[in-house]
């Protein structure tokens, strides 16, 4: 059964999960409501997502073997986005709306020295087209310092600025770090709370892949299930 979770009470023993209106009391809770990547906030973005534009190029960059592609973003998670899709695309194009990176210095090395990826500074994404054809085949650059508008070609998207944790249902209940991640101990999926623990995206700001998802959400079990067992021993 799936529904909306709107309220949580981990104050006391048993918590009290209301969901739809109805509550629900359990001994342990495991946390996994992931995380979202930023978009851009186009229109013809949001149209194009799955036709071309994407968040993800570890889950899409093969569909663009031998063709040219656009990264938004010039952070870490861009380059790390730019320099994978140089495996599949014949060419990467980052864009920044910054005339530096905000990336570390060994991955900025990385895409810097990386042939197939050139560089558009101050420069912002305000369209991409074509929406009617339900394919990337451009996008539309304004410059943020002269405001010049142009008009690049394109085979895709990747929009890398960055990923928002779904833990605003769990300020107030959980202890969370300056992104909004949920903490976790080392090693281990338990937060602050004795008995709540926290697995996949939610609780990841570093690796975000499903496989690792799946794999905190079974360590997220076997705590659970030693946390009731140390309880009954």
């Amino acid at each position: 059964m799936r529904q909306d979770v709107s309220h949580v009470d981990f104050s006391k023993r048993p918590f009290k999960v209301t969901a739809e209106g109805k509550d629900y009391f359990a001994k342990t809770v495991i946390v996994s409501t992931g995380a979202f990547a930023n978009w851009i906030g186009l229109p013809s973005e949001k149209a194009l997502q799955g036709y071309g534009v994407s968040a993800c190029a570890t889950c899409d960059g093969f569909f663009f073997k031998g063709k040219e592609v656009v990264v938004v973003g010039g952070g870490d998670s861009a380059l790390e986005e730019a320099n994978f899709l140089t495996k599949f695309a014949t060419k990467v194009t980052l864009i920044h709306r910054r005339d530096a990176l905000r990336a570390s210095k060994i991955m900025q090395d990385r895409a810097t020295g990386n042939p197939k990826i050139r560089f558009v500074w101050n420069s912002v994404v305000t369209e991409i087209k074509d929406p009617a054809q339900k394919k990337v085949l451009s996008v539309a650059l304004k410059d943020v310092k002269t405001g010049q508008v142009s008009e690049m070609k394109t085979d895709g998207v990747f929009v890398a600025i960055g990923h928002t944790p779904n833990s605003e249902l769990f300020k107030s209940q959980l202890d969370l770090d300056v992104k909004g991640y949920i903490k976790v101990g080392e090693g281990s999926t338990a937060t602050n709370v004795p008995g709540v623990f926290a697995c996949g995206d939610v609780q990841d700001h570093k690796y975000r892949q499903a496989v690792t998802a799946a794999g905190t959400g079974c360590m997220a079990a076997l705590d659970a299930e030693k946390f009731l067992e140390a309880e009954h021993s």
